[in-house]
């Protein structure tokens, strides 16, 4: 019974497309073993087991997303290799090379889990890597003996060393004496070919047929025409001789080497392959998410109720831009479904939709549906899909169709779902109908989930009247003709024979006849599901809307949260700007009181007879000096002037930015450019406050000529520290460091902006190559700072 049971469920996995679906998994395999873990999946019925298996996928679906994908370059299927050198047989060097290689990939592998566990938790992954072994001395010893070529080197042994240089040195010598024979003329005239060749590991060079006897030694092989031997002269023989003999001391060697490196790998064998069934395992789980990535496939909600509920769920084999989404639910308020109307309607592709899902879900694979979908772990899924018959046995579609269902009547359980597939037909309908009602009954009494196609309408009527039982159709859009191949929930298939005859022409007449034939009840119930359907069409397109509008909203609380995050680091930098400036400002004035103090106590020792009056007003000066300044803000009672007339030159405050600038120019009657920092804009008089006239600056002018002195300002610096701040507020405060030092008749001046990312420095010095007070700069030497300071040359 158990071997029956088995041989059908595999049918089933093939019916619902499973294996299908399967191979498009096992193409995401890094390996050979994964390949093979991912053709032996089968869906289980363990709710523990697979909320395990989901798990394990979901953890590497977020490593891929975050990390780009585990490594898996290098490892191989060594079981064969290892499980020979256990039982004493001897591997060859590209047995060894992989070995080594594996341990190397799995090494590279376990280093890479556990550092994206110090990240985010993967404890399912970290699992399956704790009984992994590392076994880097005996990939050193391999690849100490074997290159990467698969090739024994020769410093495997010194002994293998000593042969090969030997076996070299003996190979030149018998390549050159028969190469200074070949270059002898007398001897190239019996020559087929100036060369020399080898045959069968010894030197030889190919003679004319009439000069065989020219050179004695021994005949190897000759041409195909039989006009060329190829002749080893006695006079290389014995040098032959020797090579030969080295060729099989050197075989000799490699084999002891071999054997060697095979009983390391024997002694290792246990461990080896604990390895390889850990990596076979995390290369099967990566090629899951690999799947789940391809499909866009998300983590289904488990239950063990019996519950099921897609969310535009999609059958995996149907290219995205022509499936048709499901949206279903089964097992809440009924647990069964019957879907009526007519073919090619999409009612197939929906079971098995709905069969394919769950069994992937249960198999640990990520479902194509939306976030939120939810899937019950079945004991077993069954299916009678298709009209498959059975030659053999010379069964007809209904018989086929009746086995089916008696096996599965014998197998299912309450704990089952159960997809049947056009119910009852294939005989008469009054019969078929009857049929159909009386096993869906005793199968929905049992207590399974039921989805059925079927064509009967005394079905409708079925699930209409019995508790637990829901009516369901594929729409159809009469306008064009044509299924739209979406499953309607709650509304029974109505029959659009009449609606598509008078579409394609038939006449009226005969139309008004057919509907007179049908009775009156039928007309009713015709007419009940119509206006059933236009009810639901309303109510979708009202939901449509209503869901718009939620993502509208949330899409705009969302952007008003970027805004306030920003804002609020914004904020933090200003204030944390301000604090370091405040710190400063009282770090300067209280080196400036100390040194106040000290010079009072030097002059209180000098002057006895107490401190001069100019010496206290003077000290008393550098005190209200070293006070921090402040920004000063505008007095209650001394507003500024709106600026109703400016000029170019008038300093102005600009209300709506908070920002004092210069007017450059007057656009019109309401709107000037302004000079804000290195920033010119148009700016509204209406926002404009007059700060100071530019008559009141130049009110000390002198008539005719007149010519600018630059002099040096006492109070500028050579040096602008600009550590801490953005590129925006660095630019600004570099330009007017410019025109101040320049003004100032400084050749150069360094500006401090600290090594960093290196995003400040270049911002400055994109601005430098452009500035019209620089005539060149560079990057500071050592002792000036480095690669923290940049020196720019005034003009």
């Amino acid at each position: 019974m158990n071997t029956n049971k088995t041989s059908y469920n595999q049918k089933i996995l093939a019916t619902l497309d499973f294996r299908a679906v399967l191979d498009r998994c096992a193409n995401h395999a890094a390996t050979s073993l994964g390949k093979g873990r991912v053709e032996g999946l089968e869906p289980s019925g363990d709710f523990h087991e697979v909320k395990r298996r989901l798990q394990a996928t979901d953890e590497a679906v977020n490593v891929d997303r975050l990390k780009g994908g585990a490594p898996f370059g290098g490892i191989r299927d060594i079981r064969a290799a290892v499980h020979r050198a256990r039982i004493g047989g001897m591997l060859n060097p590209a047995e060894l090379l992989d070995i080594a290689m594996t341990s190397q990939g799995g090494r590279r592998l376990r280093r890479f889990l556990e550092a994206t566990n110090e990240d985010y938790g993967i404890p399912l992954l970290i699992d399956l890597i704790e009984p992994m072994t590392d076994h880097k001395e005996l990939e050193d010893r391999i690849r100490g003996c074997v290159d990467e070529n698969a090739q024994v080197m020769d410093t495997a042994s010194p002994d293998l060393l000593k042969i090969r240089q030997e076996l070299r040195s003996s190979e030149s010598k018998a390549r050159e004496r028969l190469e200074q024979m070949v270059r002898t003329p007398s001897i190239q005239k019996m020559l087929q070919d100036n060369l020399v060749t080898i045959r069968g590991d010894r030197y030889v060079i190919p003679v004319k047929q009439e000069y065989r006897g020219h050179f004695g030694g021994m005949i190897h092989d000759q041409s195909a025409s039989g006009a060329t031997l190829f002749i080893e002269p006695e006079a290389v023989v014995q040098l032959n001789n020797r090579v030969r003999e080295l060729k099989l001391k050197e075989e000799a060697e490699i084999e002891k080497i071999l054997r060697m490196l095979s009983a390391l790998v024997a002694d290792s064998a246990d461990t080896l392959l604990v390895n390889v069934e850990s990596l076979a395992e995390l290369d099967f789980i990566f090629a899951k998410a690999g799947l789940a990535r391809e499909m866009k496939a998300t983590l289904p909600l488990l239950n063990d109720r019996g519950f099921i509920k897609l969310k535009r769920g999609r059958h995996p084999l149907i290219p995205a831009e022509k499936v048709v989404p499901l949206d279903v639910e089964l097992g809440n308020r009924y647990s069964t479904i019957i879907v009526t109307g007519p073919n090619t309607g999409g009612k197939t592709v929906s079971l098995k939709t709905i069969g394919l899902l769950s069994l992937m879900a249960m198999a640990g694979l990520f479902v194509p549906a939306e976030e939120g979908s939810q899937l019950c772990v079945f004991d077993a899924i069954y299916a009678d899909i298709g009209d498959e018959q059975s030659i053999e046995q010379n069964l007809s579609t209904f018989s086929s169709h009746m086995t089916n269902i008696i096996r599965i009547l014998k197998e299912m359980t309450p704990k089952s779902l159960v997809l049947l597939d056009e119910l009852g037909a294939g005989t008469d309908p009054a019969e078929g109908s009857a049929l159909a009602i009386s096993i869906l009954e005793h199968m929905h009494r049992m207590g399974c989930r039921i989805v059925a196609t079927t064509h009967y309408s005394e079905l409708k009527a079925y699930a209409f009247d019995r508790q637990g039982v829901i009516n369901a159709s594929m729409e159809f859009d009469v306008q064009t003709l044509r299924p739209t191949y979406r499953l309607l929930v709650g509304v029974p298939g109505r029959s659009n024979a009449f609606a598509i005859a008078e579409r394609l022409g038939l006449a009226k007449t005969i139309i008004d006849h057919a509907r007179g034939q049908v009775g009156e009840e039928d007309q009713r119930v015709e007419s009940m599901i119509a206006t059933l359907e236009e009810n639901r069409l309303q109510a979708e397109a009202e939901r449509e809307s209503a869901e718009r509008n939620r993502r509208e909203v949330e899409t705009l609380r969302e952007q008003l949260a970027a805004e306030r995050r920003r804002f609020e680091e914004q904020k933090d930098r200003l204030f944390e700007r301000a604090e370091r400036e405040a710190q400063e400002a009282v770090a300067k004035a209280r080196r400036e009181a100390d040194e106040i103090i000290t010079e009072l106590r030097r002059i209180q020792r000098e002057e006895a007879g107490g401190v001069k009056d100019h010496k206290l007003s003077e000290l008393k000066r550098r005190m209200n000096d070293a006070a921090p300044e402040l920004r000063s803000k505008s007095k209650a009672g001394t507003p500024r002037k709106k600026a109703d007339r400016v000029e170019p030159g008038d300093e102005v405050l600009v209300t709506n930015l908070g920002q004092r600038g210069h007017v450059v120019e007057v656009v019109s009657e309401t709107e000037v450019t302004v000079q804000l920092g290195i920033l010119k804009m148009k700016v509204n008089k209406a926002d404009l406050e007059l700060v100071k006239q530019a008559s009141a600056q130049k009110k000390p002018q002198q008539q005719g000529t007149s010519s600018l002195k630059r002099t040096r300002d006492e109070n500028a610096k050579m040096e602008l520290d600009l550590r801490g701040a953005n590129v925006e507020e660095a630019i600004i405060e570099v330009d007017r460091f410019l025109d101040e030092s320049y003004l100032a008749n400084f050749g150069q001046v360094f500006i401090i902006h600290g090594k960093g990312t290196g995003v400040l420095r270049t911002g400055i010095q994109e601005f430098l190559r452009k500035h019209k007070h620089v005539k060149s700069f560079r990057m500071g030497a050592y002792n000036e700072g480095g690669a923290g300071v940049t020196v720019a040359e005034l003009k």
